[in-house]
């Protein structure tokens, strides 16, 4: 197996986010938590390349709002990946259910509608306890992997479109 995989074309993304303008959408609700995950975001990206100054970060109220005010940034059409922050924690009554669903399908919707990368860092938590854990404590920061897969997945589009012009135009020679 190991020789006919050596054989298979892989497409990959880098994890440079050199040249990258990136938004981060995060939410104001629990933010003793999404503070802690925009920080890990923002020196992840800046780690990997990018600049200060190609990072605009967007604050909404809470998670529900999120799918509406990825919308927004994304008809901006200035961004090459939008990367979503927020927490919600379990509580009493299904309301946690209801925006967890709600926010997910959303943020999925806006990534698919666009064709923009979307990466989704909102912690859906059982616990305050959990959620710590989730925004830099024993779990590291999810903010930071959210950043950093929005990096990974920019780049993996561009190499599948650049793939897919090398291959017509070896078409277009050889026709």
């Amino acid at each position: 197996m190991a020789e006919v995989l050596a054989k298979v074309q892989a497409i990959e993304g880098s994890l440079d986010a050199a040249g990258l303008r990136l938004a981060i959408v995060v939410s104001r609700f629990n933010s003793f938590i999404t503070e802690r995950l925009l920080e890990g975001a923002v020196d992840a990206l800046v780690r990997s390349g990018a600049r200060s100054e190609d990072i605009t970060v967007v604050r909404c109220p809470g998670a529900f709002e999120i799918p509406m005010v990825v919308g927004q940034v994304l008809s901006a059409k200035s961004y090459d990946a939008v990367i979503t922050l927020g927490c919600l924690i379990r509580g009493d009554t299904v309301h946690f259910d209801l925006i967890a669903a709600e926010c997910t399908r959303g943020v999925s919707q806006m990534a698919l509608a666009f064709e923009v990368p979307v990466t989704f860092g909102v912690l859906t938590t059982d616990t305050l306890e959990q959620a710590i854990n989730r925004a830099g404590a024993k779990a590291g920061n999810k903010g930071a992997e959210a950043a950093m897969a929005a990096v990974e997945q920019v780049r993996l589009y561009r190499e599948i479109a650049a793939r897919g012009a090398a291959d017509a135009q070896t078409e277009a020679a050889s026709g």
